[in-house]
């Protein structure tokens, strides 16, 4: 049955003698004299050479279809790479990890192949560069931009750093801006520069009556030596003895191959049952940020070809207690590292390591830490936390002891309501249950944010109340470490 058609006789062909065509065991001919084959026009994947690029840079090579720059601006990048052949090792000693992976993907999408050397530019093929404006990865997404492609980016991952995903996303957008501008240098300078910008930058040379490619436009000078830096590596791959550079050697064959995981584990347990240098771990693996993997978040990790099975089979094997040390607390209320840090067992130095609260900072409630795995708190994380997970803090409020002195019929909670703290805490401070009374006089001890001025109390004998303050920080066990009201005054 023909697709989204029924089924029939061909009007092309008939029965023989003039007979139906009803029997399906009946040979059909050709209706009608001979006619001429049409001409087919072959597309560019359709015809391969019969040997297969020697190396991944000869695939490269095979593949540029962008029409050539020539200034003499390509010139002096020329001249500044190969006079570099240091940082031109490096580059492409990193890129050798992805570049297979990244021309197999513009393969599929017909794509320039120069494309593949976009990562030289934007990051000389970091996955862990940060700019900065703070564009993240190999191919440099801004944060907007990388949500508006579908990358993540929360406590526990960052897809602008992914190899796939940014991979994935930038080629995603390459194909938007050559759609929009139908000009692959206009592209790449939309790029850089942003598509709103290239768009009034063209609009703008019209009303002038100036060209609109490329080189003619008026943009900044980062964008205006975007394209000749490109233009200036695709021309050294396409012949690096005329520049006395020399490429790695790069084979033509997968680096890496993507394996599943079901359990949260630790990155340097990973690497290890992959018998994989920790290093190269990460810079295959280098969305994740902290030190364990979440299944729930991203099942899957890169490996070097010849080491996943192996990581496989080790995993199989493991049998060296839990796979992760590590899980997610959700803080309930908003604290200080110290009372986070005392809830879930760990130091405090540990705690703002891992999690990178830096001084004089405070968690707000709802945030999610990475803490210690513990008997009560020894679960893989969970889906919702892994894709939402956020950690969000306030300035630490500096408090100062405040004696004041209580009015008639004044009670715990009473002072607690007219001081907007909580009753517990101001309990706790004068070491008295929630429900004591204060005699009339009686001096009260508060810790308020050190810019408050403390109310009035109530009238005693006529006279209001008289209050002395000190710098002292609560003594510890005391209400500092439920802030939950005193922590958030202006």
């Amino acid at each position: 049955m023909a697709p989204g058609g029924s089924q029939g006789t061909d009007p092309g062909l008939s029965a023989p003698n003039g007979a139906g065509a009803s029997n399906s065991n009946q040979t059909l001919y050709p209706a009608g004299g001979l006619k001429p084959l049409t001409a087919l026009q072959l597309g560019s994947q359709s015809v391969h050479a019969l040997m297969p690029p020697a190396d991944i840079w000869d695939r490269v090579r095979r593949g540029f279809a962008m029409p050539n720059l020539e200034s003499d601006l390509v010139q002096e990048r020329e001249l500044w790479y190969s006079s570099r052949p240091d940082y031109m090792a490096r580059m492409t000693e990193r890129g050798s990890k992805y570049l297979f992976y990244i021309v197999e993907e513009l393969e599929r999408r017909d794509m320039p192949s120069e494309l593949a050397l976009l990562p030289f530019i934007e990051s000389a093929f970091n996955p862990q560069a940060v700019s900065s404006a703070k564009a993240a990865g190999m191919w440099q997404f801004m944060p907007a931009t990388g949500k508006y492609f579908d990358l993540k980016q929360n406590m526990f991952r960052d897809d602008r750093r992914d190899v796939i995903e940014s991979t994935r996303a930038a080629l995603d957008y390459l194909q938007k801006l050559h759609r929009m501008f139908g000009d692959w240098h206009l592209a790449l300078a939309a790029y850089n520069w942003g598509e709103g910008s290239v768009q009034r930058a063209i609009k703008k040379a019209k009303n002038a009556g100036t060209g609109t490619r490329y080189e003619d436009l008026v943009m900044p000078m980062e964008t205006r030596m975007y394209v000749p830096k490109l233009q200036a590596v695709k021309n050294i791959v396409a012949n690096p003895a005329s520049f006395r550079v020399t490429l790695p050697e790069i084979g033509n064959h997968p680096y890496f191959q993507s394996v599943e995981i079901d359990r949260d584990i630790d990155v340097a347990l990973a690497a290890k049952l992959a018998e994989v240098p920790l290093d190269d771990f990460r810079a295959l693996n280098p969305s994740a940020s902290k030190p364990v993997l979440l299944a729930a978040g991203n099942p899957q990790v890169l490996l070097p070809w010849d080491n996943a099975e192996l990581f496989q089979s080790n995993l199989v094997a493991y049998t060296g207690g839990r796979l992760a040390n590590w899980t997610a607390w959700v803080a309930p209320s908003t604290l200080t590292p110290a009372d986070a840090a005392r809830r879930v067992g760990m130091s405090e130095d540990e705690l703002r390591s891992v999690n990178k609260i830096p001084p004089r900072m405070q968690i707000k409630a709802g945030s999610t830490l990475l803490v210690r795995r513990s008997a009560s708190l020894n679960s893989d994380v969970t889906e919702h936390i892994a894709d939402n997970g956020y950690l969000a803090l306030a300035p630490d409020v500096v408090l100062k002891r405040t004696v004041v002195k209580a009015g008639k019929k004044d009670n715990v909670a009473s002072m607690a309501r007219r001081f907007s703290v909580s009753v517990q805490a101001l309990a706790d401070w004068n070491k008295v249950s929630t429900s004591a009374a204060f005699k009339r006089g009686q001096s009260v001890v508060l810790y308020l944010p050190a810019k408050a001025r403390p109310a009035r109390s109530a009238k005693a004998g006529g006279k209001k109340a008289v209050a002395r303050t000190s710098a002292r920080a609560p003594a510890k066990g005391t209400a500092k470490s439920k802030p939950s009201r005193v922590a958030r005054q202006p």
